[in-house]
């Protein structure tokens, strides 16, 4: 999906009708339909009318469907091709490998931020500094994001725990949440089937969930969030990139902290005092 198209779709679907709605979603979860698909199949994948397809475009900003389509085509082909495409052999070469590595790095991590809504870091921190207890919680590659995410906000705030770190203690951790605390979840492909059965239970607890994932899954992941934080994470072959969720993370802590002030900056130091008296660290 085009990036002004994302832009424009995350900043309006609150405004849109429930129906309207449908195909914000449906756009949002398949990047590439508004290229593929025409109007009339558009209506008929969300269920809604041609004339509520034909509204929905001109509600977020278009003069009609061939406008939004035309940004896109003209969007994609200005994108390097290999930025979504699966490596093949000869692209092992060392040397050009590790060139189209950090270019795919930026890129992702440019497109993320310049994406990101303004005050969506700094509602992300409020939510965190008003909450009893903050939350982190991922699985597979993302359960090591979940660990930094505690280590990083444990040394600003206390009562920061892992949410679901082993199976045979879940339902003592979901027992501990409450309503307004926080879960940060990070969260890409494959996602565990139990997931979706986690973050019901925060919701039915009243938990705020703020989730860091990849633009495939933002509609999914706003039925059960308060906030969600759409991450560009293209990358060669099958191995997934974390690196814009981890500085996305970095970003959240630094916004924490302007929330917080000096409380935040008088934990640090302390931890830093314990480590040197226990002579943790050279």
């Amino acid at each position: 999906m085009a990036t002004r198209l994302t832009l424009r779709l995350q900043e309006r679907i609150s405004r849109l009708t429930k129906a309207e709605q449908k195909l914000a979603a449906l756009l949002l979860e398949n990047q590439a339909l508004i290229e593929t698909h025409s109007a009339t199949e558009l209506s008929t994948l969300a269920g809604v009318s041609k004339a509520t397809t034909a509204r929905f475009f001109r509600n977020i900003g278009y003069t009609d469907f061939e406008e939004a389509r035309s940004q896109a085509r003209e969007e994609r082909n200005r994108t390097q091709p290999y930025a979504y495409s699966q490596a093949t052999p000869d692209q092992a070469v060392l040397g050009r490998s590790i060139g189209d590595h950090l270019n795919l790095e930026l890129l992702n991590l440019t497109r993320t931020f310049e994406e990101m809504r303004p005050d969506m870091l700094t509602d992300a921190a409020r939510l965190i500094h008003d909450a009893p207890r903050v939350w982190c919680m991922g699985f597979g590659a993302e359960e090591g994001l979940a660990r930094l995410a505690r280590l990083t906000f444990a040394r600003l705030r206390p009562d920061v725990h892992v949410l679901a770190a082993d199976a045979g203690t879940w339902a003592e951790d979901l027992a501990m949440t409450g309503p307004r605390d926080v879960l940060i979840l990070m969260t890409l492909e494959p996602r565990p089937k139990f997931q979706s059965a986690l973050t019901a239970y925060a919701r039915t607890t009243r938990m705020n969930v703020i989730t860091l994932t990849d633009h495939r899954f933002l509609a999914s992941a706003q039925r059960f969030s308060r906030l969600v934080i759409g991450c560009h994470v293209a990358t060669f072959g099958r191995i997934p990139s974390h690196a814009t969720l981890i500085s996305v993370l970095r970003m959240l802590a630094i916004a924490y902290i302007g929330q917080a002030g000096e409380p935040a900056h008088q934990r640090m130091a302390v931890i830093d005092e314990i480590n040197e008296e226990i002579d943790l660290f050279d």
